[in-house]
Order: structure tokens, then C-alpha cells, then sequence
């Protein structure tokens, strides 16, 4: 064997484990990175009747009102839910939701008005999750 070679088969493990480190480093940064996806609404969205189902592939949210609360049911454990209101005078009020029983179910204490803009933000792992509607 030449001295080429010989350095060949000496320097290869060490730059094979230093692209081990580097990619994990790397995979590691891109799942930091915020993820934003949109929440669409299955068919017709009634607030009062408990039928306004929004989704993202899997992960779904149910949202709905009952007597002062809106209350807000999803398919995969939340890390908070954030309601916003939009008046037809596009004033926007904020209201953080509270969690309900576990981290699946939440509420804030607002009545749902007919024709109100609603807007959704929750997250889950860092990836948060928009919708906008109309309430009925």
C-alpha cells in the first residue's frame, strides 16, 4: 500500500463520525424551526349545535359554544389555544384559552356572537395551527 491509501483508511472513520455529528447538529436545527399550518373547515361550521370541525390531516379540532364558554376539543394533546375576535370594526380581542380537563380539551369565557369573524391559533410542539371563520 502507497502512503495515499494508508491516509485514506485512517482519515475515513474520522470523517464518517464527524458527518454523523454534523447531521444530527443539523436534523436537530430543523426541527427547532417554526412550522405553520392551516386548519380548514370540514363542510358547514354551526358553533351552537357542536358541528364546526376544523383540520390538518390527521390532527383535528372541534370548537363550539356552551351557555358563556367556547369550548375548544382536539385530537392530539395541545400546548395552549389562543381565541381572537374580530367586530365588524376589525377590532380584534385576544382571549388565551384555559385548559379544561386535560391538555385535549380547552375554554375561554366568551360568547360567540352570529357573523363574528373567529380566529384560532393553537400549538402543538412548537408547530402552530391557524383557522378563520365565520360564526353562524
Amino acid at each position: 500500500m502507497n502512503k495515499h491509501t494508508k491516509l485514506a483508511i485512517l482519515v475515513a472513520p474520522i470523517l464518517a463520525i464527524i458527518g454523523y455529528i454534523a447531521s444530527d447538529y443539523y436534523m436537530e436545527y430543523k426541527a427547532k424551526q417554526p412550522k405553520i399550518f392551516q386548519l380548514t373547515l370540514q363542510e358547514s361550521c354551526l358553533i351552537a349545535n357542536k358541528q364546526c370541525v376544523l383540520s390538518s390531516g390527521d390532527f383535528k379540532v372541534n370548537i363550539y359554544s356552551e351557555g358563556n364558554n367556547t369550548i375548544l376539543n382536539s385530537t392530539y394533546p395541545l400546548d395552549s389555544a389562543t381565541l381572537l375576535l374580530v367586530d365588524k370594526n376589525n377590532q380584534t380581542i385576544i382571549y388565551d384559552m384555559q385548559r379544561k380537563e386535560n391538555s385535549y380539551y380547552w375554554q375561554a369565557k366568551v360568547v360567540l356572537k352570529p357573523q363574528q369573524t373567529l380566529r384560532l391559533i393553537t400549538t402543538i410542539k412548537g408547530a402552530k395551527y391557524l383557522a378563520e371563520l365565520q360564526t353562524n
